[in-house]
């Protein structure tokens, strides 16, 4: 295992403290319990919005605290759920008096320690709603999850939900947004290698020099099938008709779209695949209305990627052009 860090067992915190010292004008890090707030949090009057999940998949989450996204996001452990005490932290971090939203991935003690951490802020007079994300079209049932894993959407639903939470919205017209995202959009990856977890120090799992993983999960989870390796038109035309098909999408939708890098995929090979997605798109007649290319929920240093589309309107769009301001993501300020 080569990897930059000191001790597997300090990885976490050691770069939560980097992250601390790169942003101050952007968020602080607690430490008992760990947790990422925005600066100046709670914002009073504002719907607060707060995700997590386990390390290994930056910027993801932590990286997206800021202005018009995140009021606070939980790390756990590289590639394990954050427990609810770091939730409820979390949730008190971000309470601005109009209530917080959870946003969660759909991976089972995601949904276990959020919905614990959601009784007990209830239980303390702050008013909490929940949206799971689960837009991964690859497989139902996965080894971590009971329904379709929530992976690359999470990233637009994080944004969406964050420009109309800074433009005054209340938490239940922010929760069925939150939700209408998730219902409007698509994702699926594909893994050229594995990765290595620091704690483990060796991949968690393994790939023949010609084989390529077709539907992987964010943590190195089996997809629908091993297969041999193929070109860039071949990877980007079978995900994203995967996609189109599963909405289904249709001619005539704006859509936006997102390739995301695994984390040791260079920008050279994902605008070569966000070509070949336009080229499948155009043949659909689906506009791409807006587009994201490059590393926003990684797989430590997996090499592959991921596509997601999301069918969006005017409203949806302006959401996403609002301003944002945050570690991992920045336009419009």
């Amino acid at each position: 295992m080569k990897k930059l860090l000191n001790r597997p067992d300090d990885v976490v915190r050691e770069s939560l403290e980097g992250l601390a010292l790169a942003h101050p004008d952007l968020l602080r890090v607690s430490f008992d319990p760990v947790y990422v707030a925005r600066a100046g949090a709670p914002v009073s009057g504002k719907t607060g919005i707060i995700s997590g999940g386990g390390s290994g998949h930056e910027p993801m989450h932590a990286g997206y605290v800021g202005r018009g996204m995140l009021d606070a996001a939980c790390p756990g452990q590289v590639f394990t759920s954050p427990t609810p005490d770091q939730i409820e932290a979390a949730t008190r971090a971000a309470d601005g008096g109009r209530g917080v939203l959870h946003i969660v991935k759909n991976y089972t003690g995601d949904i276990l320690n959020f919905e614990m951490a959601a009784e007990l802020c209830q239980a303390a007079g702050i008013e909490v709603a929940s949206v799971v994300i689960n837009d991964d079209v690859a497989v139902e049932d996965s080894l971590y999850t009971a329904g379709r894993r929530g992976v690359g959407l999470t990233v637009l639903a994080e944004k969406i939900s964050g420009a109309a939470a800074e433009q005054g919205w209340p938490l239940d017209r922010v929760a069925a947004l939150c939700r209408r995202v998730n219902e409007s959009g698509r994702s699926m990856g594909m893994a050229l290698t594995p990765c290595t977890v620091p704690a483990a120090g060796k991949p968690n799992f393994e790939l023949g020099p010609d084989e390529m993983e077709m539907g992987i999960g964010i943590h190195g989870e089996p997809g629908r099938a091993r297969m041999p390796l193929a070109t860039a038109a071949e990877i980007a035309a079978h995900m994203t008709e995967a996609i189109l098909g599963d909405l289904p999408f249709r001619a005539g939708d704006r859509v936006i779209a997102m390739v995301n890098g695994m984390g040791g995929t260079p920008l050279l090979e994902l605008y070569l695949v966000y070509r070949e997605l336009e080229r499948v798109l155009g043949g659909r007649s689906i506009a791409v209305a807006r587009r994201l290319v490059g590393n926003y929920i990684t797989s430590l240093e997996m090499a592959g990627c991921s596509i997601t589309l999301l069918r969006a309107g005017d409203e949806m769009l302006s959401f996403w052009d609002a301003p944002v301001v945050t570690a991992g993501l920045r336009w419009g300020a």
